[in-house]
């Protein structure tokens, strides 16, 4: 039985805790080392999840530790804003660093590299323009051809190099490239670019450098530097493994290892820190944290949990190929979540007037629970008055036969209240229902002797004396197509023009007054909300979470033609 089980256990281990396992085993190493490299030029997204959750995880699990480095080599676009933003994400999902790392710190290192591997006669300077390089290149059947200045000495590259350093040179006038080989069936391999010019002011290191180390030489070398065990990239980056490892054995220090693994793809979504900038810079969202974007502070604004995001790339798991993970799988982990987890509150979207007719008395207050998934819930004060509100849709003059709500002599039990029937229909001259008239039955108390009087509805509303009012914003599915980026035209032509819905005003129970910014609420029978930082002591704003189920699937199955 106990192999049985271990075998189970080992069955369920993605291939990169294999590897890992494997290692430790063998005695590579006495501990592991990973690290997290994401570039501060944008917020993390949903994608970055699935990164930090492995990254993290992995070392967590193997009792090793993950260091933040950033890939600051490009001064042109990145921030501290971005770097501040990014540091917000990752504690938020729940994780904490080692150390925190830039690969600026190594630049001094990693320009001392080059000059090495210049005087190994591994590395020149190019004065060849970015076209013309292009075009040496050749193509993935056709060989490039050499540079030439490919042949120029090793003192005059190291010249040279120095040089640009100093800032003798403009953008684009020289490069430094490796010599490796022009025929190789590899294009990464095909003389690479390792610096280029940049006459640009970086973040951290101001005006100190004018060079900067592209990501293929920058990336190896500092995970050689941070002695980084298990170097974890997506997929796009296997061609790029042969030129990460022939940048370290040819400088002969320690040999860190990349590994790819798939990287998440989404659908009615894009993932392009490029495209998400464009939504941004365009006006399209109101920022990088607008709760329809696929931002972790888009998600965390909206009410996702980090809980729910960590499920979330649990279930999707580590893979070796590409695929195209449905939405709604997300949409499920955070509804598995808030649902233990939210409070429920009694919101009116699309008032009706009620008057219950026989009700004498001022006002009085109910208990509800405030959690029916929570064994231990507490209960919260509601109060029951002769006026009050339901949902429009919640009544029908002339209803279908398997209509079960309100209607003309039909009952329904209020929530955590009483049943009442509607007597009388109330209508303006124009022939619009301006009010209900019922009556209730005192004896059908929610909680009483009686209380199982069976009806076939339960709606929710809320008492018109002690109703607040709040915004409320529906959010959707910021695109109507599963794969935006892949569409003909603009990628920006198929965003869902209902993606937001505002509510100005809202009737809900008091108890929401209290509402606070670390806590989910479920609005019965319409979804699960959180408290917006739009808010304010005048005036409260809620956003959908998420709807109760996935009602945009049941909607675009409505839509298409039977086959």
């Amino acid at each position: 039985m106990a192999d049985e089980i271990k075998k189970e256990e080992e069955k369920s281990l993605n291939f990169l805790e294999e590897i890992v396992e494997e290692d430790l085993a063998a005695g590579r190493y006495k501990s592991i080392l990973t690290r997290f490299p994401p570039e501060p030029n944008g917020y993390l997204h949903i994608g970055h999840s699935k990164s930090i959750v492995l990254n993290f995880g992995l070392a967590r699990k193997y009792g090793g530790k993950t260091n933040l480095r950033f890939d600051d080599t490009n001064p042109v676009t990145e921030d501290t804003e971005y770097v501040e933003s990014i540091k917000a994400d990752i504690r938020w999902l729940g994780f904490e660093w080692a150390n925190e790392f830039y690969a600026s710190d190594y630049f001094e290192q990693l320009y001392l590299f080059a000059e090495e591997l210049i005087r190994k006669g591994l590395a020149y300077v190019d004065d060849s323009s970015a076209e013309a390089i292009a075009r040496m290149k050749g193509t993935p059947t056709e060989p490039g051809t050499a540079s030439p200045f490919r042949t120029r000495d090793v003192e005059t590259n190291l010249q040279l190099f120095r040089d640009m350093r100093a800032g003798k040179y403009k953008d684009g006038e020289k490069v430094l490239r490796a010599k490796i080989d022009m025929a190789s069936s590899n294009m990464h391999f095909r003389d690479p670019l390792m610096y280029r010019i940049k006459h640009a002011h970086h973040h951290r290191t101001g005006d100190a450098w004018c060079i900067y180390p592209m990501y293929d030489f920058a990336h190896g070398q500092s995970d050689s530097i941070e002695k980084i065990t298990h170097s974890i990239c997506t997929l796009e980056f296997v061609p790029h493994r042969p030129l990460y490892d022939w940048f370290i054995e040819k400088l002969d220090i320690f040999p860190s290892h990349q590994y790819e693994f798939a990287r998440l793809n989404l659908n009615y979504t894009v993932l392009s820190k490029r495209k998400l900038l464009q939504l941004v810079n365009e006006g399209h969202v109101s920022g990088w944290d607008d709760p329809r974007m696929p931002t972790i502070s888009g998600l965390r604004r909206r009410g996702y949990t980090p809980e729910s995001i960590r499920l979330f790339a649990e279930k999707i798991g580590v893979a070796k190929r590409e695929n195209l993970i449905d939405v709604s799988l997300l949409e499920f982990c955070v509804r598995e979540h808030l649902n233990k987890i939210a409070s429920r509150r009694m919101v009116v979207f699309d008032p009706l007037k009620i008057v219950v007719s026989n009700y004498e008395q001022p006002e009085e207050w109910l208990s509800s629970e405030d959690n029916p998934e929570d064994p231990g819930t507490t209960h919260r004060q509601l109060p029951f008055s002769r006026e009050l509100y339901i949902e429009q849709d919640d009544f029908m003059e002339n209803p279908p036969k398997k209509f079960f709500r309100l209607s003309p002599g039909q009952k329904v039990r209020l929530k955590s209240a009483y049943i009442i029937q509607c007597d009388e229909v109330v209508k303006d001259a124009s022939g619009k229902i301006t009010e209900l008239r019922c009556s209730y039955l005192p004896e059908s108390k929610s909680g009483g002797a009686q209380s199982n009087m069976k009806v076939q509805a339960t709606i929710h509303w809320v008492s018109i004396p002690h109703a607040i009012t709040a915004e409320v914003r529906l959010y959707d599915r910021l695109f109507r197509v599963e794969d935006p980026a892949n569409e003909a035209g603009d990628f920006k032509e198929y965003i869902n023009p209902d993606s937001l819905q505002v509510l100005q005003a809202a009737y809900a129970e008091p108890a929401l007054r209290n509402a606070k910014f670390d806590e989910h609420y479920q609005f019965l029978r319409k979804g699960y909300f959180y408290l917006d930082k739009d808010s304010s002591e005048e005036k409260m704003v809620f956003n959908r979470t998420s709807t109760l189920r996935d009602t945009w699937a049941k909607e675009q199955r409505k839509d298409r033609p039977n086959p």
